[in-house]
C-alpha cells in the first residue's frame, strides 16, 4: 500500500474514530445517539466508497494507457520484423 492510501486510510479512520468519541459522549438520549451514530457512519462510509471509487478510476486510466503503450510497441516491433524479413529475403 502507498504511503498516500495509508495516510489517507489513516486520516478517515480518524476521523470516523473522533466523530463517534464525540457522539457517544454527547449528553443526548440513546435513541437521539444512535441516529447521530448511523449518520456518521454513513458519512464516513460514502467519503470512503468515494476515494476508493476515484482509486480505481485512476488505476483504470493508468492501466489502459500501459496497455495502449504496449499495444503500441507491439506494433512497432512486428513492422521492423516484416521489413527485415522482406529485406532479407530479397537479398537472396
Amino acid at each position: 500500500m502507498s504511503k498516500g492510501t495509508s495516510a489517507l486510510l489513516g486520516f478517515v479512520a480518524g476521523a470516523a474514530t473522533g466523530a463517534l468519541v464525540g457522539v457517544l459522549f454527547a449528553p443526548e438520549r440513546g435513541d437521539k445517539t444512535r441516529k447521530k451514530i448511523q449518520k456518521s457512519v454513513k458519512r464516513v462510509s460514502e467519503d470512503v466508497t468515494d476515494t476508493i471509487g476515484e482509486k480505481v478510476d485512476s488505476l483504470k486510466d493508468q492501466v489502459s494507457e500501459m496497455i495502449d503503450q504496449v499495444k503500441e510497441r507491439t506494433n512497432d516491433v512486428e513492422e521492423k520484423i516484416k521489413k527485415e524479413a522482406k529485406t532479407s529475403t530479397a537479398g537472396k
